[in-house]
């Protein structure tokens, strides 16, 4: 078991590494590998990337405790939109004789038009079947991506922030108590009790509504 997580490790290291280094081997001068006509087939796209999500982070690294969405992420994201526009794409291997793995992504359209997406050059961690499995798979996932335009999406973070919206504070109350303070250590004192009650819910707009009103009355205090 250490030795296959020593592995996993080392594969992750290593596609990290590699994350911002990866690279489409694509001549800028080059003509685009595509059908004669994409009309329809871009027209569809349009369509499809107007309703889709983004790929929810529903897998974890362990070894840097995080989430990322991983393939089947991906695919689930673009599966209904891109069935309902007549879309699908194919992804196949291309050899090389680097120790690296090639991914080439195809668009497909109902009409028979068609797109390369290029070919994405990923790096091999270990030369065996689990560190090929793992960066064909990666390359897949980032091919996939960038050829249908899904990004990642942080389903944890969204589900929390729309549970657990930030509460504020009602300062009508503590405003009121320094209308009444006769004296500034009256005020003080109701400001002191208004400021630490905003602190603890971390409402940085109730602290500065609770200054302004304190200085306020404190100016009105001291030419009484």
């Amino acid at each position: 078991m250490r030795v296959k997580n020593e592995h996993l490790r080392s594969v992750f290291l290593c596609l990290r590494h590699w994350r911002n280094r990866v690279f489409f081997n694509l001549n800028m001068g080059a003509k685009m590998n595509k059908s004669e006509s994409i009309a329809g087939l871009a027209a569809a796209l349009a369509q499809a990337q107007g309703v889709m999500k983004g790929a929810l982070k529903d897998s974890a690294n362990p070894f840097f405790k995080s989430r990322y969405a991983d393939l089947a992420s991906v695919v689930e994201a673009i599966r209904t939109a891109f069935s309902a526009n007549g879309l699908s794409y194919i992804q196949t291997v291309e050899p090389s004789d680097k120790d690296e793995v090639r991914v080439e992504t195809t668009l497909l359209h109902a009409s028979g038009e068609w797109i390369s997406c290029g070919i994405l050059s990923l790096p091999v961690s270990k030369i065996d079947a689990q560190g090929y499995g793992s960066a064909l798979t990666y390359a897949r996932r980032y091919s996939l991506s960038a050829a249908v335009g899904v990004a990642p999406e942080d389903d944890d973070g969204n589900l929390a922030s729309a549970a657990k919206p930030k509460p504020t504070m009602d300062c009508t109350d503590h405003i009121s108590a320094f209308h009444a303070a006769a004296t500034l250590d009256d005020l003080q004192t109701a400001f002191k009790t208004a400021y630490k009650a905003a602190q603890t819910l971390q409402d940085s707009m109730a602290m500065a509504t609770l200054t302004n009103s304190k200085n306020k009355r404190k100016a009105e205090l001291a030419v009484a």
